[in-house]
C-alpha cells in the first residue's frame, strides 16, 4: 500500500524536525527549509527542498512533481518579543510575513494539490488567546492564523480538506533558547500549570494526530498544546 504524502514547511526547526522524524516511516515526506544544509540530518528517504514560503509563488516548489498531496504542515516561525511602542512598522510587517504570509502562500498551493481531500495544519500560539506581556506583534500574527484556519476549514470542507492549527505554549527549541535557560526557564516552568515547558515532540505528536488519515471529522480546530497555560490557572 502506498504511503500518504506529507509536506513539512519549516522542517529545519525544532518542531518541524521532530515531526519529520516521527512520521518518516509512515509518510512519503517532503521537507522544506530556506537553508537546505539544515536538512542534512533528516532520514535519506525524505525529499528535501529549498524554498522560502514567505515569498509569493516560492511555496509551489515543494509541490512540484507531486500529483497529489495528502497532508501539509507549516512550522515556519520566529520568536519576536517586544512591547508595541518599541516595535517598528518594518518589524511588525516582517513578523506578519514570516507567520501569516507563509501560511497564506502554503494554503493557496495546498488546496490545489488535494483532489482527493487532505489535511493542513498551521501553527498558532497560546499568545493568540491569552494576553501576555510583550507579545503584541506575535499575538496579532497568530490571531490572524487562527482566523485563516477557521475560514479555510469552512471554505474547503466540502472538498474534504481539513484545516486545523496547534497553539503551543513555550517549547524548548533552538529558537527559544534564551527563554529556556536558567532563571528564565524556572519562571516559565512555574507559569505553566503542568510545571514544565514543552518539548518539540509534544507539539509534533499533536500535529501528527491532526493530519492522520483517521481524523476524518476534525476541522476548524485550534488544539492547545500548552501545559494548561491558556485555560488553567495553576497553584
Amino acid at each position: 500500500m502506498q504511503k500518504p504524502t506529507l509536506i513539512v514547511f519549516g522542517a529545519s526547526g525544532g518542531i518541524g524536525k521532530a515531526l519529520v522524524h516521527r512520521l518518516a516511516d509512515s509518510f512519503q515526506i517532503t521537507a522544506v527549509s530556506r537553508d537546505l544544509s539544515r536538512l542534512e540530518d533528516l532520514p535519506e528517504s525524505v525529499r528535501k527542498i529549498e524554498a522560502d514560503a514567505t515569498r509569493p509563488g516560492d511555496a509551489a516548489k515543494a509541490f512540484e512533481g507531486l500529483e497529489a498531496v495528502d497532508a501539509v504542515v507549516n512550522c515556519i516561525g520566529n520568536l519576536f518579543l517586544k512591547p508595541l511602542h518599541r516595535t517598528t512598522p518594518t518589524e511588525f510587517t516582517d513578523v506578519m510575513r514570516i507567520h501569516v504570509f507563509s501560511s497564506f502562500n502554503i494554503l493557496r498551493e495546498a488546496v490545489e494539490k488535494m483532489p482527493r481531500g487532505g489535511s493542513i495544519a498551521l501553527m498558532s500560539s497560546v499568545a493568540a488567546g491569552t494576553g501576555m506581556v510583550n507579545h503584541e506583534t506575535i499575538a496579532a500574527a497568530k490571531g490572524a492564523i487562527e482566523g485563516l484556519t477557521r475560514s479555510a476549514a469552512a471554505t474547503y470542507a466540502r472538498k474534504n480538506i481539513r484545516v486545523n492549527a496547534v497553539a503551543p505554549g513555550l517549547t524548548e527549541t533552538p529558537m527559544t533558547e534564551r527563554l529556556t535557560q536558567g532563571a528564565a526557564r524556572a519562571a516559565s516552568e512555574k507559569m505553566h500549570p503542568l510545571g514544565r515547558i514543552g518539548t518539540p515532540d509534544d507539539i509534533a505528536s499533536a500535529l501528527a494526530w491532526l493530519i492522520h488519515p483517521d481524523q476524518t471529522w476534525v476541522t476548524g480546530q485550534i488544539l492547545h498544546i500548552d501545559g494548561g497555560l491558556g485555560q488553567v490557572r495553576g497553584m
